[in-house]
């Protein structure tokens, strides 16, 4: 039976020439996000980022990373959210707390504002990334998305994202999903997509799933894309099981301050120790100036 949450279920439509893949996020997103004191709003857009780093990340054909980053003018300027292969994500948002506040509606193209969605993969080693940018102009993470499928990938591709808190008798906690629908001439498709009745039916099916089914912890993965594709068909696929990860550590984060120079490091210095904490994880990485004193980096 396919696990619920936190996982990455790939299926296919065989049928209608279309493949896909749906995604459901539970304790994971609970845990990035509650690791921050996020304003509602911003937990939100957050969480839709990683389910579409994941969403998209886990078609990769390789160990690496797909990273998703945002750079706007708006009151949320920039997010971070990677998938690391095979299953690991993380996300981390920057924003400013007053201009959210003055907002009346913040919605998703309020928030982002003006500026760009970079969409990178990174094959890790000496290969080279490869790297599309879409404008954010006024429009939600999932419009992007549309726009760099149709752009770069060339690939007729419909996707939904959804987030929000769940309250229960153990209290609040935060969701995500997605979803998405590709066309596959050749197997099952026909030519244009733009004229093909069998892509038409597999994005008009996907486009009546509801954001309360993508978060319902009560709807099995399966049991979603069987009321979705029932009449034409869906295989589903193993399942890719998500986890929260962090490249953070003590040793990193070491290595990181030796490579400063001196007047650098003493000007990290407060209340006699230097501090950092992980913008991912929040985790707090605490040293003594004198464990620097013969740094490699003055040698």
């Amino acid at each position: 039976m396919t696990q619920t949450d936190d996982m990455v279920l790939p299926f296919q439509v065989k049928t209608l020439g279309a493949r896909g893949r749906l995604v459901r996020l539970g304790p994971v997103i609970h845990d990035i996000l509650s690791r921050h004191d996020y304003p509602a709003p911003v937990s939100a857009l957050l969480a839709e980022a990683v389910a579409l780093a994941a969403l998209l990340g886990s078609a990769l054909k390789f160990e690496g990373r797909f990273i998703l980053q945002t750079k706007t003018d708006g009151p949320v300027d920039l997010i971070v959210a990677d998938f690391a292969s095979p299953h690991g994500v993380r996300g981390y948002a920057r924003y400013d707390l007053a201009r959210i506040a003055a907002m009346a509606r913040p919605t998703q193209a309020a928030l982002l504002g003006q500026g760009h969605l970079a969409m990178t993969v990174d094959q890790g080693g000496d290969m080279d990334r490869y790297q599309g940018i879409v404008p954010l102009e006024g429009i939600s993470l999932a419009q992007a998305a549309d726009i760099y499928f149709a752009q770069s990938e060339q690939i007729p591709t419909r996707l939904k994202l959804a987030s929000g808190p769940l309250t229960t008798r153990d209290g609040t906690h935060w969701r995500a999903g997605a979803v998405m629908v590709q066309h596959l001439p050749g197997e099952g498709g026909h030519g244009d997509a733009s004229r093909d009745d069998d892509w038409a039916t597999a994005h008009m099916l996907l486009d009546t799933v509801e954001d309360h089914e993508l978060l319902d912890p009560q709807l099995g993965a399966e049991a979603l894309l069987y009321r979705l594709y029932h009449e034409p068909g869906v295989t589903a696929y193993p399942a890719i099981a998500l986890a929260r990860h962090c490249t953070c550590s003590r040793a990193a984060v070491e290595r990181m301050i030796r490579n400063f120079p001196a007047d650098d490091r003493a000007a990290m210095v407060h209340d006699g120790a230097i501090t950092v904490t992980c913008e991912f994880c929040s985790s707090v990485y605490g040293f003594k100036p004198s464990e620097f004193a013969a740094s490699p980096a003055e040698d």
